[in-house]
């Protein structure tokens, strides 16, 4: 594309309508419904117009709190096109946690489903904390203070609408957990959203015949590029609105479906239930795996089926590609994430910045055209996270004489939960809210069903009975399910560094033979 082209990734569904407009681009597999790329753009222009009858601009935040469906797709498309920056949120959060990214981001319009209207109401009573100017709810019984998603769009035009906004214009920013504690909007333009894609399609060697299953959630970016590649490729999308392994493989073999994108915990409770008597996997071709490194085991297992498990390596700063190993290296170099993706350029640097030869380990930094704009509103954390254009990760990786990365382990104070990452500072900060605690250490431990969860150690203030149920509860009510604490030791005294940092790794020693309860 030349220079003088403005890219706007919500034109690029109207693009391939021209193109295609019969093609089938969606599946709702929860409704059943189908959309070709024609349905999908009219539905988009008919919510681009609403929104703009409603008074929302280009530049204004559009956050949004909703289930896998068409309308996450289409409010995505829309906002590109008015040119507006859409703040996609986890519904597995809070309302504590939901107000304060809505607040953070400057958020005036908040379109959600019915199943998150407790939450919303929640935020809505406690007053001028947000800026919310309009919310919008997407089927159920209408809120009192909300206008009606369908009815909202019913009856507006489906001409193609003016395009505002582009290239290096926001197109999204996606929080994720802070190791200070707080959570930090990543931002993405339009241009940093089209190099993921572009470097996506040039790295998964996959085609305009794929269709592809799509059950992680779409406030990730795991989830939401891909959908993006997806509509620019002119493949098939089906979506299902959470994940279920049986009707996993059940879509497979009823949709045709030729690739997914899941995270370790999803891939075992695949191969848990998979039945090849009932189940058909013939068009599988390949599982893309990400969040954590996937056992050699599990790949030979579903290498038996004929089915490649591509692991891969990335964030949300990246806007999702960092590393990729496709089928035929994943036997020869087990354990690795691969070489970085076509237009990545990946280096493990030592503390002083130079880069470490292979079979040495040290922080992964990724340079590419598809990195980070930077943090909303931190220009502190962003100096610190890009270097000279250079991203700083925070992993720990070794590379071999070939180029193949494997991630050795976590420099950041971070766990992994079912895909999710958790920041321990942040459960350590609401149990130090707690009279009865004196100080808190949180490290992750083993779970069968999320992979990691976390473990609480605790030194109880003079005087305090505080009790392991009280702390648990208490994790539960102000964090997300998936961040609460499923285990708490208590202790007189949490080892530190002269400079008081907790030695973690002396913690995890002291309780490695403690697992996570089912």
């Amino acid at each position: 594309m030349g220079n003088n082209m403005n890219i706007n990734i919500g034109q690029t569904l109207a693009f391939r309508t021209k193109r295609m407009p019969r093609r089938e681009a969606l599946v709702e597999a929860a409704s059943g419904r189908r959309f070709t790329y024609l349905d999908l753009n009219h539905r988009t222009n008919r919510l681009v117009h609403a929104l703009r009858a409603e008074g929302v601009s280009a530049g204004d935040r559009i956050a949004i709190l909703l289930m896998n469906g068409v309308e996450f797709i289409e409010t995505f498309f829309a906002t590109a096109k008015l040119g507006a920056t859409l703040v996609p949120l986890n519904w597995r959060l809070t309302p504590d946690e939901l107000e304060f990214m809505l607040k953070d981001s400057g958020t005036t319009t908040l379109i959600f489903g019915p199943e998150f209207g407790g939450q919303v109401t929640e935020i809505k009573s406690r007053g001028p904390k947000t800026d919310i100017l309009r919310y919008i709810q997407v089927g159920g019984e209408t809120a009192s203070f909300a206008k009606d998603y369908e009815r909202l769009t019913d009856g507006q035009s489906q001409v193609e609408p003016e395009i505002a906004g582009g290239n290096d214009d926001l197109l999204f920013i996606m929080y994720t957990s802070g190791t200070t504690g707080l959570p930090k909007g990543v931002m993405h333009s339009h241009n940093t959203v089209f190099a993921a894609i572009s470097n996506m399609m040039a790295t998964n060697e996959t085609g305009i015949d794929e269709t592809t299953l799509l059950s992680l959630p779409l406030f990730h970016v795991g989830a939401l590029t891909p959908a993006f590649q997806s509509i620019y490729s002119a493949s098939r999308l089906v979506i299902t609105k959470s994940f279920d392994p049986v009707k996993s493989w059940e879509l497979i073999g009823d949709e045709k479906i030729t690739n997914t994108l899941l995270v370790p915990a999803m891939l075992q409770a695949m191969k848990a239930v998979y039945d090849p008597a009932k189940h058909d996997a013939s068009t599988m071709r390949s599982m893309v795996s990400g969040a954590a490194p996937v056992p050699v085991s599990m790949i030979e297992d579903f290498a038996k089926m004929d089915i490649a498990i591509n692991q891969v390596y990335g964030m949300t700063e990246t806007c999702g590609p960092g590393c990729l190993i496709l089928g035929e290296d994943a036997a020869a170099h087990p354990g690795s994430t691969g070489k970085g993706y076509f237009f990545t350029e990946v280096r493990i640097t030592a503390p002083d910045g130079t880069e470490c030869p292979p079979g040495v380990s040290g922080e992964v930094c990724m340079r590419a055209p598809n990195n980070m704009v930077g943090y909303w509103n931190r220009p502190d954390a962003t100096a610190e996270t890009i270097v000279d254009g250079w991203l700083h990760s925070g992993d720990v990786g070794v590379a071999d004489k070939d180029g193949f990365v494997t991630i050795v382990e976590r420099l950041k104070d971070m766990l992994i939960s079912g895909g999710e990452n958790v920041y321990p500072a942040e459960i350590e900060n609401v149990l130090l809210s707690h009279d009865g605690v004196a100080d808190a250490a949180v490290i992750g431990i083993p779970s069968d069903k999320w992979g990691e969860s976390a473990m609480a150690v605790i030194v109880r203030a003079q005087g305090s009975e505080v009790s392991e149920a009280e702390l648990i509860a208490l994790t539960k009510t102000k964090l997300a399910s998936f961040k609460s604490v499923k285990v708490v030791r208590f202790t007189d005294v949490i080892p530190r560094t002269p400079s008081g940092k907790i030695l973690k790794r002396a913690l995890r020693d002291r309780y490695a033979d403690i697992k996570a309860p089912e």
